[in-house]
Parts: structure tokens; C-alpha cells; sequence
């Protein structure tokens, strides 16, 4: 990042007709911590969207974004707590989107790697800068800070990862 210019830092490969994207932060909380984060109810709604998500293999997953997305409902396809999560960013008949949450212990604290298999259309550029946006939210949450959805941040990234939809 330079100046006042917001940039995501991931990668975005192609895999067949899909888009596979990594995203990846250093987290300065233990693994037990951040996997509260990503499952707790409570703590969902500070970061992501309120709804519930049942930690455990075939536990559901149901998030509500309002008027500002589309509801998530599926179930969790990988559950191994304080490790890797795994279920779609879907719903209904909506084309599945893979997600995957992995936790790495390390020195510092946790390394937080989230990957999602899109399809390759128009909207990988949202679902990059989106992601990267409430990965933002997820830290200040952890820091007990509450913070809205970074607009802004989202905009600017949003334009920065135009060129990923199809060219990697």
C-alpha cells in the first residue's frame, strides 16, 4: 500500500472455469481466539453479519446482510475448531462458492488464511475487495474495537482488483 491508494493483498488464480482466491493475515491472537471469531454467533454479527453457524460437520450456516447482500444458508462441509472451517458462501440454488477458513499457529499469534472458488464472472472484483473489507472488520473486532463496514477501503479495492476477474 502507498500513499492514501488501498490495494488487497491476496492472490487470484484460475482453476478450470472457477477463480480461486487467497486471502491471508497475521493475527496478533492465539488460534482459540480467532476461531471464536469466525463461529460465535455474537461475535459473527461484529465482523461479517448476524446469523448463527453451527461449529461442527454439518452444522448450518445461515448469515442475514440485509439489503447489502444475499443471505447465506448451507452447511459447514469441514469443521476441525481451532484449524479449518470449511462450507459455501451460497444459498439455495445460487452457484456454490467454496469457502475455507484456516488457522496456522505461529510465534505472533495465528496465521488466518481465507480461500473461496468463485466462478469467473463480473463479480470476483466485489467478492475480492468484500472480503478483504471484513477481513478489516474481523481485526478490529478482535482488538474490541467496532467498526462499519470500511466503505471506502471496499471502493478503492474494488477498482484495484478489477483486472483479477479472468486475467490470472
Amino acid at each position: 500500500m502507498s500513499g492514501n491508494e488501498e490495494t488487497i493483498e491476496g492472490s487470484v488464480r484460475r482453476r478450470g472455469d472457477r477463480v480461486m482466491v487467497h486471502l491471508e493475515r497475521e493475527i496478533g491472537h492465539g488460534p482459540e481466539t480467532v476461531w471464536k471469531m469466525l463461529t460465535d454467533s455474537v461475535c459473527l454479527a461484529e465482523w461479517l453479519a448476524p446469523g448463527t453457524l453451527e461449529a461442527r460437520q454439518g452444522g448450518r450456516v445461515q448469515l442475514d446482510f440485509g439489503n447489502s447482500g444475499m443471505p447465506i444458508d448451507c452447511r459447514i462441509t469441514d469443521c476441525q475448531p481451532n484449524r479449518r472451517l470449511a462450507y459455501s458462501w451460497s444459498s439455495n440454488d445460487t452457484p456454490e462458492r467454496p469457502l475455507i477458513w484456516e488457522l496456522e499457529p505461529t510465534s505472533e499469534g495465528t496465521r488466518l488464511s481465507l480461500s473461496l472458488l468463485l466462478p469467473n464472472d463480473d463479480l470476483v472484483p466485489i467478492a475480492c475487495a468484500g472480503w478483504d473489507a471484513h477481513l478489516e472488520m474481523l481485526l478490529a473486532a478482535l482488538e474490541g474495537i467496532s467498526i462499519h463496514f470500511p466503505a471506502a477501503r471496499f471502493r478503492e479495492a474494488r477498482r484495484g482488483s478489477r483486472s483479477w476477474s479472468g486475467s490470472n
